[in-house]
């Protein structure tokens, strides 16, 4: 090829747009946006109880505490299945086997010593009919349930008050756009994203008590259900109408 001809090739390479480039679309400018979080919560009366009981019992050998242990928790199974709660809803939690030392009260630098051992057995129940909660709990504790103790209320089904709960946190995201929007002098365009996160592991029910073993008296232990709530948290993102 000529050197001559070579800078005016040069000069129409240059002056020619890629193909590549011709085929780009122009881009939109941004479209101005209003980000906001709302929350809902829906409450429901619990239709089961969760219920962790257990037995302990000590003696001068492992052997004898865990047979001791074992009759106890047979005698409350058979008295829980009796009292209508089904095998499914019956689960060991915890069985632990601990020695009992003893220390020397003077500094003669012993070591201490096993006097005996204590065996735990922890059965966590399903009650599925919240009535019988009290008079379970009561004849758990005279067949033998004497540590611990804990009750918390959930519900078997709480798809329906979860939706409610997030259908009153969309409300509460779009109520709180309108305001801003409003008070920005601007018009709210429509929904571009949203996203749930909850405040909390979903679902969640808001209830736990504890309660004492020795509280147990000839009738049966009072107790309150109360009410569960659900929240559910939202982010919402809409466009600025222009």
């Amino acid at each position: 090829m000529n050197r001559r001809y070579l800078p005016l090739l040069l000069a129409a390479a240059l002056s020619v747009p890629s193909l590549a480039a011709a085929q780009e679309p122009p881009r939109p400018p941004h479209q101005p946006r209003i980000h906001v979080a709302g929350e809902g919560e829906a409450s429901v009366a619990p239709d089961m109880a969760i219920v962790s009981l257990s037995v302990m019992r000590e003696a001068e050998t492992a052997r004898e505490a865990l047979d001791q242990n074992n009759t106890a928790i047979a005698e409350v199974i058979a008295a829980l299945k009796e009292a209508g709660i089904e095998a499914r809803d019956l689960q060991t939690a915890g069985l632990q086997i601990n020695p009992r030392y003893v220390f020397p009260q003077d500094n003669s630098g012993e070591p201490p010593r096993i006097q005996g051992y204590q065996v735990s057995n922890t059965l966590t129940v399903r009650i599925r009919d919240i009535s019988k909660v009290g008079e379970i709990i009561d004849k758990s504790v005279s067949l033998g349930v004497n540590q611990g103790g804990s009750i918390s209320f959930t519900n078997s089904d709480s798809s329906a008050t979860v939706t409610e709960a997030r259908k009153r946190a969309v409300k509460d995201a779009v109520s709180r756009a309108t305001t801003l929007a409003e008070a920005a002098g601007v018009k709210l365009g429509s929904i571009v994203e949203i996203s749930e996160h909850s405040m909390m592991p979903q679902p969640m029910p808001i209830s736990a008590r504890a309660f004492k073993m020795e509280a147990a008296a000839a009738d049966a232990v009072p107790v309150e259900a109360g009410e569960n709530t659900y929240r559910v948290q939202v982010s919402v993102t809409f466009e600025i109408a222009q």
